[in-house]
């Protein structure tokens, strides 16, 4: 599926109007609801097939941030054969106590997966955690960028984003050719 139809697609599935708080505190008229993109097996399927061209080639492990990165970094997972690590806000108290699950992350290549980034937050707080216990990261994925360059913490904290889509890139109609 070209780019554009998929931005289309994912456009039509997720994008609300109104007035929406956003992660980093900033208020927004427009919302990707990556839930209703996530939650559509065809879609999600198609967005991962897409991604998996983004994922760097020194990539050992894909790391999906909690929740919304899971089901993406599961999806990618399927295409490139690589394992996944499934990333908590904080390690959960009991149990294992692990920060991530799934794949081990210290002292391999590790790529982190999100769906929707505005600032990018989550990803250096998730990022400077999991170097913290060995892992090398250089390397961030996501599915929206709502920005059209790369937020500049991401930047300062040492990463690259790669995203599939950009705020530019979603729209409700086709593009002019």
């Amino acid at each position: 599926m070209e780019i554009q139809e998929l931005g289309r697609r994912i456009y039509a599935a997720s994008h609300l109007t109104g007035e929406f708080v956003l992660r980093s505190g900033q208020t927004s008229g427009e919302y990707f609801d990556k839930y209703r993109f996530e939650g559509d097996p065809v879609l999600l399927d198609a967005i991962a097939e897409a991604m998996v061209a983004l994922v760097p080639a020194d990539t050992e492990v894909l790391a999906g941030l909690e929740m919304g990165g899971i089901p993406v970094v599961t999806a990618l997972g399927r295409h490139t054969g690589l394992p996944c690590a499934f990333v908590r806000k904080q390690a959960k108290p009991y149990g294992t106590r692990q920060l991530a699950e799934g794949a081990e992350t210290a002292g391999r290549r590790v790529t982190i997966v999100e769906d929707v980034v505005t600032t990018g937050g989550q990803i250096v707080l998730s990022t400077q955690e999991l170097r913290a216990q060995g892992a090398h990261i250089t390397h961030a994925l996501c599915v929206i960028n709502r920005n059209p360059t790369t937020p500049k913490t991401l930047t300062q904290a040492g990463l690259t984003l790669h995203p599939l889509l950009t705020s530019t890139d979603l729209s409700p109609q086709p593009h002019p050719t």
